[in-house]
């Protein structure tokens, strides 16, 4: 029959061990966990100008479709010295409005048209909301969107990242007839596919689509004065 000491001394030595060998694995792995965060970033980007990829070609099409990138203020204004794809809006919209960096993305197709694509950063029923928006060179037009979720509901919510609800972004407008800014917004409605400025909402997922429709509004207005500067 084995002693109190024994066993006090025999599990420690396997805590020791279990947690060495994890710690390890940890360290090990934590390389191919970024890399695989960075490779998804890029498909994410790529996907709201209509280019698919997967992790395989990822990198390859980045290279080939994105030909520029730099970092905005809240005034438009270009801030130099920062890598635009090592911006995590998670932290920068914990700053102040004055102090955040925005990255902006420049997409060029074959034909050699320009979208500009921008982060997007909200909150949804469950948690985080993200995505990207690409705009048209003339800083009005809305060439396509990606959007994601970390836990949505399922059939409701989870569908912001579905093709259907994405592809009514397309064609849609920042602007007025008037040169105003109005950006978009989220709402249910059957007239929602005649508005330049609307995006039908999911059909009972109120709060989540309420989430994107302020990440839009919120994210959106930051980049307000960059569009106004190069329209």
């Amino acid at each position: 029959m084995f002693t109190n000491r024994y066993t006090f001394i025999y599990s420690s030595i396997m805590v020791i061990i279990v947690a060495s060998a994890l710690s390890f694995a940890a360290i090990q792995l934590k390389p191919i966990q970024e890399n695989n965060i960075r490779l998804e970033k890029m498909q994410n980007i790529l996907k709201s100008f209509h280019i698919s990829s997967d992790v395989k070609d990822a990198e390859k099409k980045f290279k080939k479709y994105i030909t520029g990138a730099f970092v905005v203020n809240n005034k438009g204004d270009s801030i130099g010295g920062i890598n635009a794809f090592e911006i995590n809006l998670y932290f920068e919209l914990k700053k102040e409005p004055e102090m955040r960096s925005w990255p902006v993305f420049i997409a060029t197709k074959e034909n050699r048209e320009k979208a500009y694509i921008v982060p997007l950063r909200g909150k949804g029923l469950w948690g985080p909301i993200w995505g990207y928006l690409a705009v048209k060179d003339d800083f009005n037009t809305v060439e396509g969107a990606m959007l994601d979720h970390k836990g949505e509901t399922p059939g409701l919510g989870a569908e912001i990242n579905s093709d259907n609800f994405l592809k009514q972004f397309d064609g849609k407008k920042l602007f007025d007839e008037s040169g105003n800014f109005k950006g978009l917004a989220v709402k249910k409605g059957k007239n929602a596919k005649y508005d330049s400025h609307i995006v039908d909402a999911i059909s009972g997922g109120t709060i989540t689509s309420n989430g994107v429709s302020e990440m839009l509004n919120n994210c959106l207005s930051e980049y307000k004065a960059f569009f106004l500067k190069n329209r």
